[in-house]
């Protein structure tokens, strides 16, 4: 289970977020944009330090004191892909493996490329792909490892709505079959809904809402919420 209790002082807030998802569960961080999730999510995965509280997966406790991401038994997909510029794609995703892991999840890697479409430009440098591209690769490497936990933030910035559709379906379905716990970041809630059973919602750095969607629809507890709730 994932635990963990996040303050930390922004310019314009104090941001103070309790989490806790179970082991196996699908949780969506909700709010309009700058109202503290993303660094809420990097709090949890160890590139920022949180000003005080906690953070435990399971057994391990990795704040305080501030263990970082390394060291974590988690997968974190950032806003930036973050890939390797100088190494082939190939080599991006398979970067963090041991030679043991490379050997009994090489079908795992051959799952992950066919279905991220990554075929097409495994053997290529990562300088020259898309930033399209790129993310699908940060994507593949981080799942290559197959973490107990999964952080993602906005993990399809930048892709086509068409991509995204197929990338949203082909996530349910790992998540499904592996059972890795999953919290998530969006400010669309179509894609959080796709992807979480349920969501917190945060308005300036405090959850005004822990509930699955469909009381989050039935009874939002903020007039901004409803408003971003509501269709377009």
């Amino acid at each position: 289970m994932l635990e963990a209790h996040i303050i930390k002082q922004r310019a314009r807030f104090r941001i103070d977020c309790r989490v806790a998802v179970a082991a196996g569960e699908t949780c969506g961080l909700f709010g309009a944009s700058g109202a503290g999730k993303s660094t809420t999510l990097a709090c949890i995965a160890g590139t920022e330090v949180p000003d005080d509280g906690f953070v435990r997966l399971g057994g391990e406790t990795f704040f305080p004191p501030q263990r970082r991401l390394h060291e974590r038994a988690l997968g974190y997909l950032t806003q930036d892909a973050n890939i390797f510029p100088h190494l082939r794609v190939s080599e991006n995703v398979g970067f963090g493996l041991t030679n043991g892991a490379r050997g009994e999840g090489e079908a795992w890697v051959r799952e992950l490329r066919e279905r991220l479409q990554l075929e097409p430009i495994w053997n290529q440098p990562a300088h020259a792909i898309s930033g399209g591209q790129a993310r699908r690769v940060a994507l593949a490497r981080m799942l290559a490892r197959k973490p107990s936990l999964v952080l993602l933030d906005e993990p399809f910035s930048g892709l086509d709505r068409h991509l995204v559709r197929e990338l949203l379906a082909t996530l349910v379905d790992w998540q499904r079959r592996l059972r890795f716990t999953m919290l998530v970041v969006d400010h669309e809630a179509e894609i959080l809904e796709r992807l979480c059973d349920r969501a917190i919602v945060l308005e300036e750095g405090h959850v005004v809402q822990d509930a699955r969607w469909e009381v989050l629809h039935a009874d939002p507890a903020t007039p901004l919420l409803a408003q971003l709730l509501s269709p377009l």
